[in-house]
């Protein structure tokens, strides 16, 4: 599933409706809410027979699209399945209890309730929300799909202006000639990673580099009355300030993390908790601005892209055993070199990568050797999920 996003133009009537349909599909979705915790034996199937119920007893909720209102059903329902899981896998610390949605942003639509244009530079919504045609600007050319293959249709509001989402089902395959090498990665803060061939990747710091921006203009808004339009303009510029650093985060982890799976047959990297790591408090913002867990989503899906291995490898005592001989030799995080009794004098990271991708190739049937060859690497097909336990997960 590919998800090709267009900027739309419009005038202020259009996208009122748009805001109104975003508050009818957050509607829906907290009554199908509702109703679940006042009979907790329902399925997917009797919410969206609710969304009928909806629609007869409230006029404004008819005149969204009916498979939009069953799209938000389904995102209630999502939340709650999500919710059983949790209990049935004995996730530690809170299960996730769905929660009533204050501030929804986007509404999607199946395959009814819209049109696209011959031309693909405008699409029309056909339901009685009035939003009518919006002209579409954007890169990608949607020529190559049929509008068969175009499942979604999602209207998202940021603080840039309102955006299509078209969720394309299409397998995205690459092939390209297998390289022969390896490569373990050790991510920090001090560098954006370390690879096992001692190559140090700087950490770009977004939020630390417009972090004086952002500043200003929150001074600004708490000088500003609550709910006047001067506060309103000044949240919308820091809301753009924001979009902007989260766009470079995404960017830059897209972009290194494609250029490491090209590059290699076997990615290992370390599994780490994000959610306990920023618990931290002197530690949480460098590491939400690292974007670590959206660098290792994008190497995954990569991987499948381009058919390569990836491994996600238990990151205990990476940073504190011997890469040459396996000792332990305990250090503190003001630590940064790493000596052994052995002789081994290397950069910490650089020491912690190398045991990860020794870890990683041993996951997969080859250990011994900080190299692996093109006909095993091919041989090999394995990848860890992001947020899942690496244990019975690699296959080979």
């Amino acid at each position: 599933m590919l998800v090709f996003e267009f900027k739309t133009y419009g005038n202020k009537s259009q996208f009122s409706a748009v805001d109104e349909a975003i508050r009818t599909a957050q509607f829906v979705r907290n009554s199908c809410l509702r109703y679940w915790m006042d009979n907790r034996k329902i399925d997917k199937y009797d919410l969206n027979k609710y969304c009928a119920v909806l629609a007869h007893k409230f006029p404004f909720a008819s005149e969204l699209n009916s498979q939009a209102r069953q799209a938000s059903a389904e995102r209630a329902w999502s939340a709650i399945s999500r919710f059983y899981d949790n209990c049935k896998k004995g996730t530690p610390g809170k299960k996730g209890y769905p929660q009533f949605q204050k501030d929804c942003r986007s509404v999607e639509y199946k395959s009814t309730g819209w049109k696209l244009a011959e031309d693909r530079q405008s699409i029309k919504f056909t339901d009685k929300k009035g939003i009518g045609k919006l002209k579409l600007k954007g890169t990608r050319d949607l020529h190559f799909y049929s509008g068969g293959q175009i499942k979604r249709v999602r209207l998202v509001k940021r603080a840039s202006g309102i955006y299509v989402q078209f969720c394309v089902d299409v397998d995205r395959k690459e092939n390209i000639e297998p390289s022969g090498n390896t490569i373990g990665l050790d991510v920090g803060l001090k560098e954006y990673y370390t690879d096992s061939n001692g190559v140090m990747v700087e950490n770009p710091k977004f939020l630390r580099q417009g972090e004086k921006v952002l500043k200003r203009f929150q001074r600004r808004t708490s000088r500003k009355v609550k709910g006047s339009k001067n506060r309103g303009k000044v949240r919308q510029i820091l809301g753009k300030r924001h979009l902007k650093i989260s766009r470079q985060r995404k960017d830059h982890a897209i972009k290194l993390a494609r250029c490491v799976v090209q590059s290699n047959d076997l990615i290992a990297y370390e599994d780490l908790r994000i959610k306990n790591m920023v618990k931290n408090h002197c530690l949480a913002k460098s590491i939400n601005d690292a974007s670590w867990y959206q660098f290792r989503v994008w190497i995954e899906y990569f991987g499948k892209v381009f058919e390569r291995v990836t491994v996600a490898v238990n990151p205990a005592y990476t940073s504190q055993e011997c890469s040459s001989c396996g000792a332990l030799v305990k250090k503190t995080l003001s630590t940064r070199t790493h000596v052994c009794r052995c002789g081994c004098s290397l950069d910490r990271d650089f020491n912690a990568a190398r045991n990860i991708l020794s870890r990683g190739l041993g996951t997969v049937g080859h250990t011994g050797t900080f190299g692996l060859e093109p006909s095993n690497a091919l041989g090999d097909e394995s990848s860890t999920f992001a947020g899942e336990i690496l244990h019975q997960q690699v296959m080979s």
